[in-house]
């Protein structure tokens, strides 16, 4: 039986370019990258250098902080290049990919027979660990820690995102492993959330708590449903797991291989051959997308929170969905002026959007403005479903006030939380990149 979850405030955006329900296999790519920027706050100390031959499964680098998470290569092949930026940050790992893949042998298990810290060691040894997010701060997890309970938020409503139960539809044996798996990292529960029209494999999920959750987005945000199950206090843990990096977690045990399968939805308007794409972690994103010209922005990601990648280079750590929207390089004349302009979905009543709630757009990169130094009061609580206040907790977090961000609420938040506060606000500030700047000042400051 499960517990109903009902989000009433947010903003459900519709867009053209779904991905169509049908699953194939993408090209094997030549060559492969695991980009450290991907892993926030983490410090990569590399531990093999150019020119090395790996297995899929070998571990390339270690967090400096916290040795224990290890990152290994999702294929076989040879270490090509280590590409680093400013102050010989190291940007990107390139693996020159085999044929055919070979696996470190991690053995197979039993989660559920196995010793919890046996079944931790295997998570953390194959690389598998880099899979579970730490709230706080949404950043890897530390397994040092003890969380007090572990949340999957198995359904999407962020726009054009992948539908989470088809892609694990041909997975569901090694999605309960993981969950099993997950249920021995922690005394607490394992909290599965699962959408209010959710198939029937989803709801028969064993030995976990089953929440249904209904409600525009960010309804799916495993941060609002964390805070409405269990919120997080000062000094509590809790830890986050994608739902396909659950079933990479049960694949490890039922095979005893590093899994690293991803699968893309590849969606947006300007999108060809939009379909579900079953690939590895970090494959090249030119293998899903073709020829691409410079009127497109790929997004590695959803469009609220995706990150902006060119042609060429290689797909982000975590997410399913991969967007091509039209870049914004367009002006419209007289676009100031209401209802001018009535193909832009708006929050705000100077378009007509709102009289055609179910209508797809087509929309593009452009911001329809500049930055505006005004705050309008209550815009951003109407798209903000959690009992914090958005504005001042970004206030506190721009004056790097740590008392007011506590007591307003930061330890429950992550900049995916505020992606729809960067979509409405009137002032076009860029509240995620304000609210990851805080965090970064908490993990710092308080740790």
């Amino acid at each position: 039986m499960s517990n109903d979850i009902r989000i009433k405030r947010g903003l459900t955006l519709r867009l053209k370019g779904e991905a169509e329900k049908t699953l194939v296999d993408a090209p094997r790519s030549k060559t492969f990258a695991i980009k450290p920027p991907d892993f926030h706050s983490v410090i990569p100390k590399m531990i093999v250098k150019e020119g090395a031959t790996l297995q899929a499964g070998d571990e390339i680098f270690f967090s400096k902080y916290a040795p224990e998470v290890r990152f290994t290569s999702p294929v076989s092949g040879t270490l090509k290049e280590i590409k680093r930026g400013a102050k010989r940050r190291i940007m990107e790992v390139i693996i020159e990919a085999d044929a055919q893949d070979t696996f470190r042998d991690f053995g197979k298990m039993d989660p559920l027979s196995g010793d919890a810290e046996a079944v931790k060691e295997k998570i953390y040894a194959s690389g598998s660990g880099v899979f579970i997010k730490q709230r706080p701060y949404d950043i890897v997890a530390d397994p040092k820690d003890s969380p007090k309970a572990i949340f999957v938020s198995a359904m999407n409503t962020a726009p054009l995102s992948g539908d989470v139960e088809f892609i694990l539809k041909d997975r569901m044996q090694a999605f309960q492993v993981g969950l099993n798996a997950l249920t021995r990292l922690t005394a607490g529960k394992v909290h599965v959330s699962i959408a209010k029209d959710a198939g029937s494999d989803l709801r028969n999920l064993q030995n976990v708590e089953i929440h249904q959750v209904s409600g525009p987005h960010p309804a799916a945000n495993v941060g609002v449903q964390i805070h409405h199950i269990d919120p997080i206090n000062q000094g509590d843990r809790v830890w986050t797991v994608g739902p396909e990096d659950v079933a990479n977690i049960g694949d490890l045990f039922l095979t005893g291989n590093f899994s690293p399968i991803r699968t893309v939805a590849l969606a947006g308007s300007s999108a060809e051959n939009r379909k579900y794409y079953r690939t590895v972690i970090g494959a090249n994103v030119a293998d899903l997308v073709g020829t691409v010209n410079n009127d497109i922005r790929i997004i590695s990601g959803d469009v609220f929170t995706g990150d902006k990648i060119s042609n060429g280079q290689y797909l982000s750590f975590y997410p399913n969905t991969l967007t091509l929207i039209p870049e914004g390089n367009k002006y419209r004349m007289f676009g100031w002026l209401p209802f001018t302009y009535n193909n832009i979905p708006s929050n705000s009543r100077t378009s007509l959007s709102w009289l055609f709630p179910n209508k797809e757009y087509e929309v593009n990169t452009n911001l329809n403005g500049e930055d505006r130094a005004l705050v309008v009061t209550g815009e951003m609580e109407e798209v903000f479903p959690m009992d914090i206040f958005p504005m001042q907790l970004l206030k506190a977090c721009m004056a790097g006030d740590i008392e007011k961000m506590e007591n307003l609420g930061i330890y429950e938040v992550a900049p995916e939380d505020f992606a729809l506060i960067d979509y409405v606000n009137t002032s076009k500030l860029e509240a995620q990149e304000i609210i990851r700047l805080g965090l970064d000042l908490m993990i710092t400051e308080v740790g």
